[in-house]
């Protein structure tokens, strides 16, 4: 998919549980508490803006400037006691700088520093996913079942998955299980100096040339499909300390590069469109006349099998501060390993607002499918410069601050509004990219 971190920031429903019981001399009379007791409804939205000179589009090189402005809607409505339904519509749109080199021609000066104005430059992804949980009489077992559907200008998805969660020891230690499906499909667009003769072709002498003939066939198949099943166990061990560990099987199928990503081999002649009277020099921007063509794209195997393993750890110090710890090790059948550590300290400054300072460290080794710009040979089978798929440390620091009124006191027609969620974080990776994320959420109560 387009070189750009896509944050995933959304609030979750919270269900509840409880159980009252009344033993009389000859029968047993349960009451139950509503799972849900009335529609919630949370407005998500977020904005994204990163920069680096590693796009993928380009070969490895140039700008991956990218702005995203992304808004999801979701309703949480009790069918009765037992049932949920929770619907999440979203739309996330986005301009690149990137990915408008698709098809740098559109430009009179085509540079892979600057965003063309073509179709590529900007997209639009919507998605929704509906799901529906049943909890037991006791509230110790519950199920749940969804579907998923998304869809861009070049890419489709359809989703479907379920699970269980089992609670036991008063409630103390839970066991969950979850599955999930992704059918998707392509509809690949490729570098256009590929599929159409952009005009007079140079080499890398700057005379006209006829000898330009990339190692390019378009796919014959479309389709990428990815299963994965996830499995964790949490245990409240004292009155401050709960801890749960986790681990997910990923498999995916299909076409896992991604047709748009140029490749340039260390072991062919260059060529180039444009002005032919200078060489483009990639740490010179002044050389907007001229654009490298590709030799080829990104080729990747059709299968990957992931396995992340990581545990939680959170201690209640006090009223005011609590302590949110996670760690994940990944792995994968393409070498990459990576390692990540966060840490949350919600603080609660009064009884409605609460400081959360965050960070995050993530360390990553390379895929043996990478290497830089021009490094890669056209003898190899598979070949990347993704840098997604490099080396590289990653640090993010951020804080969050939420407002939490428990007693909806505000209101907006019927509905009273339960919490307010404000979240920022700067994003640095040692490759040269960067980031900023803001995201803000309102929960509203139906009343």
């Amino acid at each position: 998919m387009r070189n750009k971190l896509i944050l995933s920031l959304f609030l979750l429903t919270q269900i509840a549980f409880s159980q009252e019981s009344e033993t009389t001399k000859d029968t047993t009379v349960v009451f139950k508490k509503r799972v849900l007791e009335a529609t919630e409804v949370d407005f998500l939205a977020s904005y994204y803006k990163q920069d680096g000179v590693h796009s993928s589009v380009s070969g490895g090189m140039g700008s991956e400037n990218l702005t995203d402005i992304a808004s999801n809607i979701i309703v949480a409505m009790p069918m009765n006691d037992d049932d949920v339904l929770t619907i999440d519509a979203g739309i996330s749109a986005y301009t690149s700088a990137s990915s408008s080199n698709i098809n740098p021609y559109d430009s009179a000066n085509p540079t892979p520093w600057q965003s063309s104005s073509g179709a590529s430059a900007q997209d639009a992804l919507v998605s929704l996913v509906a799901n529906y949980s049943h909890s037991s009489d006791n509230r110790n077992f519950i199920w749940n079942a969804d579907v998923a559907v998304s869809m861009e200008y070049d890419y489709s998805s359809i989703g479907i998955g379920g699970g269980i969660t089992q609670l036991f020891n008063d409630k103390n230690s839970e066991v969950s299980v979850k599955a999930n499906v992704y059918l998707d499909n392509w509809q690949p667009i490729y570098p256009k100096e590929l599929q159409v003769n952009q005009g007079p072709v140079f080499d890398q002498n700057g005379n006209n040339s006829a000898l330009y003939n990339p190692n390019f066939v378009e796919w014959d198949s479309t389709n990428r499909n990815s299963y994965s099943a996830s499995f964790s166990f949490s245990q409240v061990l004292t009155k401050k300390t709960q801890f749960s560990v986790f681990f997910d099987l990923v498999q995916q199928e299909g076409r896992l590069s991604t047709p748009y990503h140029r490749m340039y081999f260390a072991d062919k002649p260059n060529f180039y469109v444009g002005n032919p009277l200078g060489i483009p020099n990639y740490q010179n921007e002044s050389n907007t006349g001229t654009y490298q063509l590709a030799d080829a794209i990104e080729k990747l195997p059709k299968s990957r099998f992931k396995l992340p393993i990581g545990i939680r750890w959170n201690y209640y110090l006090s009223e005011r501060l609590v302590v949110r710890t996670y760690y994940r090790y990944y792995s994968d059948n393409w070498d990459i390993t990576a390692h990540t550590a966060s840490v949350e300290l919600p603080i609660k400054l009064t009884d409605k607002f609460t400081l959360t300072p965050m960070y995050r460290y993530y360390t990553q080794k390379q895929s043996k499918y990478f290497a830089p710009y021009e490094t890669h040979l056209s003898s190899e089978e598979y070949y990347t410069s993704d840098y997604d798929l490099s080396t590289f440390d990653a640090n993010q620091y951020g804080f969050g601050f939420a407002y939490t009124d428990i007693f909806t006191s505000a209101k907006i027609w019927k509905f009273g509004l339960k919490n307010i969620d404000f979240r920022f974080n700067h994003y640095d990776r040692s490759d040269g990219l960067s980031s900023n994320i803001g995201s803000i959420g309102f929960k509203f109560v139906m009343q």
